[in-house]
Formats: C-alpha cells, structure tokens, sequence
C-alpha cells in the first residue's frame, strides 16, 4: 500500500539529575560531596532510507522517543547518556510541524541525516556547588526536559518530469513503454491509485526519473478526489509533460483538458506553472485526432509550449519526446528541488536552574539555601527598595516562593537566606 503522509510525536530524551552524595569511607566520616553529573537525553534524528519509498511504516508506530539520559550517581560517577533515537524516512520526505504546517526539514539532497531535536542537557550533581563558605551543599541541579512536537511527515517524490493528464489518456502506457516501469494499466477510470515512478535510459540525451501522477479531477487542488494526495507529488518535478486524449474518445475537448488541469496546478501552487510544459497529444493513429492536433498546437505552439503527436500503444513519435525532454532538462538546475525550512526553533536560552534547599526547622521559620540565592545576597543592595523588589522577583521566577508555599508557608513566618532574615508576605 502506497502512504504518502502521516502524522507522528517525536520526543527528544530529558537528561538526568545530578547526584547529591557526600564522601563516607571508614577513615573519612565527614568527606566533601560527590554527586556525579546526570547524562544527556538522546537526541531524534531523522536519515533517508533509498530503499524505502512510502510512509507505511508511520501508519500503526505514531510515537517515538528518545532515550532519557540516566541520573548521576555516588562518588562522582556520571550517568549514562541517551541512547538517540534514528527514525528512517524515504528521500523526498519533508517533516512539517503540525500546528504551524511550516516545514522543519526537507530530507532532500545532501540531508541524508540529520538531528532534529536535541536531548536535554544533564543536570550537575552537588560536587560542582561546594566552594570554601559551603563546604555540604546538598541539592544537585535537574535535568533539562527534551523538546517534543507533533509532525507531519509529507512524501514528495523525486523526479525530474511528471506526467500529468485526466484518467484513462494513456500516461500509464506511456509511462510503461518509455521506461523500465510496469504499471498495471487497464481501460477504465482512475487505473492508477499511486504514483509510478520510471527510469527513462533515453538513448536520445540524458537518463531521467519519470512520474505518472494519478489521474486528475476538476477541483483536486481542493482536496476533491485524492486532489492533494496526487498534487504534491508533481512539486519536485522540474519539467511537465502533460498528456491528453487527441482522439477525444470519451467526448472530452483536449484543449478543455489542459486549461483545467492548467487551472488545477496554479490554485494548488501558482509555482507550477512556471515549470516547462510538454503537451504530448496520444492516440494520433486514430484518424479523428488530427482536428484536435490542429487546435493544440494553434493554441499552445504560440506560447512557446511544444505540442508533440504520438501514440502510446504504436511507439509513434517517442524519439521526438524524449529528445524534446532531454532538451527542457538541459535548462533546468541539476540539483533537486528543495523547500525552504521556515519552522524557526527558539533556542532556549540555557537556563541555568539554580538548585536550593528549603529546611523547615520549626512551626513558622524556613531555611533556605541555594547558590543562587547566596549569590543574589552578595550583589544585591537589599537596603533599597528597587533591590528588595528584585530579589522577590529572582526568588518568584525561581520557583522558591511556590516551593515555599508547598511546604505550608503562612504570612508572617520567617524565612532565612544565609544571614538574611525575613517575613514572608504574598
């Protein structure tokens, strides 16, 4: 079964806590710290497979996270990382954030591998705290959290031309007889329910991918039919080949033909139409053709798109095909098209998130103590109101004043900073 899009949770790995330990041997009863670090999470990274070429695989697996790295341990012993986690995509996959739809990554060209969330970071454990006025501290640093989104994986296949037309012109068979491709082709609407992709060895210039693009309807790039499904596959392409039905044998107009589908291209992106157009005209074996071949060519040869004869099921007027693609490829950029990454990831500032200790010691009276805090103490003027404000808001911001107020605080009871003193009001 072909899937071309599914929607998946990606989760990088939080990393580990530090440790908080202290040194006990038989000999050293009152050893210094020694919390080892915590390990960093894993990350997520999306690689190209060549050899996968449909979403299948996302359809029953929607959640995939990263290892979390391991908490540090005694005797400075730091915790294990986490194991990244590697999710496989087909070439051509473009991951889009879900709420946003704007695209993170194009998996297109040189990204064959890439990370694209990082774990996070491992918190410190308490050893790194000690300094020669705190000699026992005994909180250790948490890990930072990893970051998580919900994507949407989207396939656009890569090819160098896309064949495009109504059901039941003959794109199949053409397909089929121009390359190593063999579609299922029968006489009937709506034949082709997926892509096809081919590789044209063309003996008349340079070897070339080919797309069969499902048939079109009116109204696809409105999602009618399997509109959007079919329509996002021809955004790699770089040439057009658009086939039609000389022969008019369902009593359609080709010309008819080609304005809608023209019409189809622009409303689903108006870039596509900038592309180079092939019309290749099918079915001129059978004689009523040749009015409709005058029409296509009066119309579209003036606007410098080529109008080529052929017939599909006879061979008649390949080599002028292939020649006629050969030579729109020649003009056209090598390299593959590639869509812009436009998700803007905001890098958290790294916040360092100052461990502290809060100590009840009696019925109304709190103990805190942090490194933050001390230092808050050290370079802040608490005498000035403008000072005292801004220490409030530091212990606000920091989780100290909520962690308080967990622990049963009441206004009035006092709190004490180091050599701070003070009463608690909200």
């Amino acid at each position: 079964m072909f899937v071309d899009q599914a929607k998946i949770f990606i989760q990088s790995g939080r990393g580990g806590n530090g440790a908080v330990s202290f040194r006990r041997e038989k000999y050293i009863p009152n050893g210094g710290p020694d919390g080892g670090d915590g390990g960093r999470g894993g990350d997520i990274i999306f690689e190209v497979d060549p050899g996968m070429n449909t979403l299948m695989d996302f359809r029953h697996k929607r959640h995939f996270k990263a290892q979390p790295g391991e908490d540090g341990g005694k005797n400075r012993r730091h915790g294990k990382d986490g194991e990244d986690l590697v999710i496989k995509v087909p070439p051509g996959t473009i991951i889009r954030e879900a709420e946003t739809g704007k695209i993170m990554l194009d998996m297109t060209g040189e990204t064959e591998r890439k990370i694209l969330l990082k774990g996070g970071r491992g918190g410190r454990g308490n050893q790194h705290f000690a300094t020669s006025t705190r000699q026992a501290p005994r909180y250790a640093e948490r890990g930072q959290e990893g970051k998580e989104y919900w994507v949407i994986l989207e396939l656009k296949m890569i090819a160098d031309v896309g064949l495009i037309g109504f059901p039941n012109v003959g794109k199949s068979t053409l397909l089929s007889v121009i390359t190593n491709a063999s579609p299922k082709i029968a006489n009937y609407h709506f034949t082709t329910l997926n892509p096809n992709l081919g590789v044209v060895h063309n003996q008349y210039g340079r070897d070339f991918v080919i797309a069969d693009i499902p048939g079109l309807i009116e109204g696809a790039h409105e999602g009618i039919g399997l509109g959007h499904d079919f329509l996002r596959h021809i955004e790699r392409t770089k040439v057009l080949v658009h086939v039609v039905d000389a022969a008019a044998l369902e009593g359609r107009d080709p010309v008819e033909d080609v304005e809608k589908i023209n019409y189809e291209l622009a409303a689903y992106n108006e870039e596509l139409l900038k592309r180079p157009q092939i019309i290749v005209a099918n079915k001129t074996d059978i004689p009523e053709s040749e009015e409709n071949l005058l029409k296509l060519k009066e119309k579209y040869e003036s606007q410098g798109i080529k109008v080529i004869p052929i017939s599909a099921a006879t061979r008649k007027g390949i080599q002028p095909l292939l020649i006629e693609i050969h030579n729109l490829l020649e003009k056209a950029d090598a390299d593959p098209i590639k869509f812009k990454e436009e998700f803007e990831f905001f890098e958290e500032k790294e916040e360092v998130h100052e461990p502290f200790t809060i100590e009840k010691l009696g019925e109304h009276y709190y103990v805190v103590e942090g490194v933050g805090v001390e230092k808050m103490i050290g370079y802040t003027n608490l005498e000035s109101e403008k000072g005292f404000a801004f220490f409030q808001k530091y212990l606000r911001e920091h989780g100290i004043i909520d962690a308080l107020e967990e622990q049963g605080i009441q206004e009035g009871d006092t709190v004490k900073i180091y050599d701070l003193e003070f009463e608690y009001y909200k």
